[in-house]
């Protein structure tokens, strides 16, 4: 496909080239193994040319007006909307996306754009009293200097435009890294849709790469002051440790392990659809992804009836067909890897209501009950079609549930009566959690961000400019200081 070819490149310092590596990443269509694009991958040596590309750059466009820099992002915004049915097909494509699941990873990356374009005029100083006489102190909100955005793959193009997007309007140049498994949609159709709108060479730069041959080259370089990752919490551990001993900042949203809770009062059929897409969508690779359904006992029965019933009425196929729900999994070790995790589940124990079976990289939906309660698989994520019911006796019980993981994300309740909701949803330790809603959700202005191993930090809105900015105290003494010697 020439729109996969004519992107199977490096961008750096506004060059498309390609990489020096001795060797490339091949980027597969996942439902019918079509070779899409051969990128050969970029070396230590160009991850320091492009930072060092990003550094030279910075400066003039953090001098740049900040009405200047929105020029830029509205047109941006103009080109995904003029290009959506063409993205919308690459999504399909390369990461196994439904056309349902194509749309909502765009219209969310349009509404980022649209917040990031505000964002460029966003940063406020202060001007703050100071308790000598005559001194001044003024505290300047600036850019960060250069972010590194590390970006995974199954919502590419939203995910490394979500950082991208607000690091560049605040001032900042990146480096981004997508994924190997999305390269295009994750990482260079980001490159030549700032290119197009007009963004100065060197201010966004991708390298498509893989640590075996970079190693930590993009965490550990001089030049990038934060380093914004998206993906796995036990590469998120690394990440962050990294950081740490070369004293970065770091933005990490990671894994989750989230429980969507259905009270006794609940609206049962509404909250089978609401448990149903919340575990389903995007064959459940969606970091805040219901992975655990808990049922009070006294609607066990029935939801548990209806919940299986749909399940098993989602079509499972070519995610090019517009009827299709469920498309592949990204890759046949995920595959395999979600089949195993089923059938060793079962063995131990666990009732399978249904059993999802693999053909290739499609993997059918999987309902697991009974499960022991010291079953591993409740404390992992499980990216994949995977739902586990759980049954409780009342709300002491499902917050203890809830709790009873090392991840959290996002999270749901469901009941007739929205306080109470509101109350038990207080009680779990996690980063969001929604009322009589799903647990799939990400909207512009509000803190986005997990607990405990979900991440550090948060991303959306005022987020934003502190993740991407820094402060800097200037005193101005008016008067004449005394000094003691």
């Amino acid at each position: 496909m020439s729109f996969f070819t004519d992107l199977a490149h490096q961008y750096i310092d506004g060059e498309w080239r390609p990489g020096k590596g001795s060797w490339d990443i091949i980027d597969f269509n996942p439902f019918n193994g079509e070779k899409l694009a051969s990128i050969p991958v970029a070396t230590a040596e160009e991850v320091d040319q492009a930072y060092r590309a990003a550094e030279r750059a910075q400066q003039a466009w953090a001098d740049t007006n900040p009405y200047a820099r929105r020029t830029v992002l509205e047109k941006a915004l103009r080109i995904v909307e003029e290009r959506e049915p063409e993205i919308a097909e690459a999504i399909v494509a390369e990461l196994g996306g439904t056309h349902l699941k194509a749309g909502f990873e765009l219209h969310l990356a349009k509404e980022f754009l649209r917040e990031a374009i505000q964002l460029a005029l966003r940063p406020a100083g202060q001007i703050l009293p100071s308790p000598t006489d005559g001194k001044e102190n003024r505290v300047y909100r600036v850019p960060v200097g250069v972010v590194g955005v590390i970006s995974p793959f199954n919502f590419p193009f939203l995910l490394s435009l979500k950082s991208v997007a607000p690091a560049l309007a605040l001032g900042n140049a990146v480096v981004l890294k997508p994924h190997q498994n999305t390269p295009i949609c994750g990482g260079t159709l980001l490159a030549k849709v700032f290119e197009e709108a007009g963004l100065p060479a060197g201010l966004l730069n991708v390298v498509v790469t893989d640590i075996a041959e970079i190693g930590d080259a993009l965490l550990e370089h001089p030049v990038p002051q934060v380093i914004s990752f998206t993906g796995s919490d036990k590469v998120g551990r690394h990440v962050a440790t990294v950081c740490a001993a070369n004293l970065k900042r770091v933005v990490l949203e990671l894994g989750g392990n989230s429980a969507l809770i259905v009270l006794d009062d609940a609206d049962v059929d509404y909250a089978v659809d609401a448990a149903v897409f919340s575990r389903y969508v995007h064959q459940g690779q969606v970091c805040m992804a219901a992975n655990r359904i808990l049922i009070d006992r006294a609607v066990e029965a029935e939801f548990t009836e209806k919940f299986v019933a749909k399940v098993a009425s989602l079509t499972v196929g070519d995610p090019a067909d517009p009827a299709t729900q469920i498309g592949p999994l990204i890759n046949s070790s995920q595959a395999e890897s979600i089949s195993r995790l089923v059938d060793e589940t079962v063995e131990s124990g666990a009732t399978a209501l249904l059993h999802g079976r693999a053909d290739g990289n499609l993997v059918s939906p999987s309902v697991l009950t009974g499960l022991p309660a010291d079953s591993p698989v409740l404390q992992q994520e499980i990216f994949g079609p995977v739902a586990l019911l759980v049954p409780f006796d009342g709300e002491d019980e499902a917050v203890r549930i809830a709790n009873d993981t090392p991840y959290g994300l996002s999270g749901a309740v469901h009941t007739g009566n929205i306080e109470r909701g509101v109350r038990v949803g207080q009680r779990i330790h996690t980063g969001m959690i929604h009322i009589n809603d799903g647990t799939v959700h990400d909207e512009p202005i509000v803190p986005f961000g997990g607990e405990k191993s979900s991440g550090l930090g948060r991303l959306n809105g005022e987020s934003m400019v502190e993740a991407f900015t820094t402060q800097k105290w200037i005193s101005v003494q008016h008067g004449r200081s005394q000094f003691p010697f």
